[in-house]
């Protein structure tokens, strides 16, 4: 069974934080777990913290065994951009973008949902 955690609008580039997501996708929640602790990445502690939701999803909704949890998915999307301006010399102005991001976790049992 499926169970999925949504975290949006995080203050950190997508690119920055796929490099995390990268390394996780398809481990065993353990495993996962013990990768995030031992990461120095900001984004490492952000994936983490969805990934606690959606482990504690998995066991409150499906009643799913922490062992048998595996990571299925990780999707790092784009947020929306909060746009600064820096003035420059001669009356010019630069535009600083603040990137966002969306993560979602996907987390399976490995059993096949029946309908």
């Amino acid at each position: 069974m499926n169970t999925q955690a949504v975290l949006k609008y995080q203050k950190i580039s997508a690119q920055k934080c796929r490099l995390v997501a990268n390394e996780v996708r398809g481990l065993p929640v353990n495993k996962a777990f013990e990768f995030l602790n031992y990461s120095n990445k900001k984004a490492s502690q952000l994936i983490l913290k969805v990934l606690e939701s959606a482990v504690a999803n998995a066991e409150h909704n499906n009643s799913s065994d922490l062992d048998e949890l595996i990571v299925k998915n990780v999707l790092v999307d784009e947020g929306p951009y909060g746009k600064r301006h820096r003035p420059r010399a001669r009356g010019r102005v630069n535009q600083i973008i603040k990137r966002t991001s969306h993560i979602t976790i996907v987390v399976s049992d490995g059993q096949e949902e029946s309908k």
